[in-house]
């Protein structure tokens, strides 16, 4: 099809007005006549706010905020020290991260490439979410992700659905809805937890004037779509006087007695329960090591916040397993309350998390995969046949579920240590080990004068487990 040279010139109207064939009219009315089914009317409306350039400018900066503030509750992980609180921002990870998969997606279908995308930056954006990091307390924390960037977006996203072509436009509404599903519960469970912890004697009132802070941030920079009316930014920010650091030490609540300086059970209770290697030993150790990927969560969630940027996908990958590490810690939670125990009377270890939090993420996520999921691998499958044959069905269906996780945990895993590091995988076992060593020794959980060269795969998998 070619159009004039010159279109404007060929008609002066602002408008078209229909020319039509004689008869034509006539008989479409006809045939509707005879039609014999009344379906639903669809009363959508043509046309919507936003064009495709500005729709996808909002979109690129709703993937930011998604994307930066999975990493921001990554770099959280280890520092949280509630319970709850550290398992639900295991799940919350993944809606954020889920939420840029989405968004992301939809940016590739409005004309923009995937290494765009990823590349993108926003210095306002960032300034917003360092100052939210560095919050005095999870409580802080909870305020900043929830209460001011959560329902932002979560008004952004409504807006937006209000806003856009409900025809032409319909697979960002569709995208922004099924992100909606995940931030209902969220913000919900949010506001609960915020709740609880001014019951419990947190300050609300400084809550509340952190919230003000930081809504104040994000007016200045223009809100979540940036096309706000931008108020005075406040001054200082926190970050002025101090530039956010994530924490190296985990954190455990009130209601824990932890252990770092070995990394088996029966020497931290300082008697067997069972005796050893028993069935019933190794029910109660793989239940409690699955209570105990609570370590796993801060794992996880530490290495998104440490690669941050280096690619899209492997950050994707951890939020994903940083989720599956939150629901093995339920799993293991609950299966210890049908085993009969109060799950804070059995001593939670701190070996892995102690040892992996100052390390560099590569070898840190070496020592997880290699050593800690390739070693429930070795194992597990006769596990489950013992509880089989044992009529066991709690540990037998938990621990299925739970083989399934781990075999996608260490596919995954090979190619994020790929982003990670350019080590080859002799090298990088070799070195892993060592600093392994190192770290045990200084915790008491091996002798000092042992060589590290001469510490086994299944000595690591022994002394900190999964």
């Amino acid at each position: 099809m070619s159009l004039p040279d010159d279109p404007a010139a060929a008609s002066s109207q602002a408008t078209i007005s229909p020319v039509r064939v004689p008869g034509q009219r006539e008989a479409a009315f006809e045939r509707k006549a005879r039609y014999r089914f009344q379906f639903p009317r669809d009363m959508r409306p043509l046309g919507g706010r936003f064009t495709v350039k500005e729709n996808g400018r909002r979109l690129l900066r709703f993937f930011y905020f998604e994307r930066r503030l999975m990493q921001a509750l990554g770099a959280w992980t280890l520092t949280i020290p509630e319970f709850e609180v550290k398992l639900e921002t295991g799940r919350h990870i993944f809606y954020h991260a889920d939420a840029a998969r989405f968004l992301r997606e939809r940016l590739t279908e409005q004309e923009m490439r995937p290494a765009a995308i990823d590349a993108f930056r926003d210095a306002e954006i960032d300034r917003f979410i360092e100052e939210m990091l560095s919050a005095d307390s999870a409580a802080e924390l909870l305020v900043g992700v929830h209460q001011v960037a959560g329902r932002a977006l979560d008004i952004a996203y409504r807006h937006h659905i209000d806003l856009t072509d409900q025809v032409a436009d319909v697979p960002t509404i569709r995208c922004l809805r099924r992100i909606l599903s995940d931030y209902e519960p969220m913000l919900s469970w949010a506001e609960s937890a915020i709740g609880a912890y001014i019951e419990g004697g947190v300050d609300e009132a400084s809550l509340a004037a952190w919230r003000w802070h930081l809504d104040r941030v994000l007016r200045s920079i223009g809100g979540v779509t940036g096309a706000d009316e931008r108020a005075q930014a406040p001054t200082p920010l926190r970050i002025d006087a101090k530039p956010f650091e994530r924490g190296v030490a985990p954190l455990r609540d009130a209601r824990f007695d932890t252990f770092k300086d070995t990394g088996d059970y029966d020497t931290a209770d300082g008697e067997d329960r069972f005796p050893k290697d028993s069935y019933e030993s190794l029910r109660l150790r793989f239940i409690r090591t699955q209570r105990d990927e609570i370590d796993a969560i801060e794992a996880f969630g530490t290495f998104i916040w440490d690669i941050r940027f280096k690619d899209f996908d492997a950050e994707y990958d951890l939020a994903r397993i940083t989720w599956d590490e939150a629901r093995h810690t339920e799993i293991g939670h609950r299966a210890m309350l049908i085993a009969g125990y109060d799950p804070f009377e059995l001593r939670n270890r701190l070996t892995g998390s102690t040892c992996r939090g100052p390390m560099d993420p590569a070898f840190a996520m070496a020592e997880i995969n290699l050593f800690g999921e390739v070693g429930v691998l070795k194992t597990i499958n006769q596990l489950i046949d013992a509880a089989a044959n044992r009529n066991d069905e709690v540990l037998r269906h938990v621990a299925d579920y739970i083989r399934s996780d781990e075999r996608t945990h260490v596919r995954k895993g090979g190619r994020i240590i790929g982003v990670m590091t350019d080590l080859d995988a002799k090298a990088l076992e070799q070195r892993t080990r060592e600093l392994f060593t190192e770290c045990l020794v200084s915790l008491g959980a091996v002798k000092k004068d042992m060589d590290v060269f001469t510490v086994s795969r299944e000595d690591i998998e022994r002394l900190v487990g999964e």
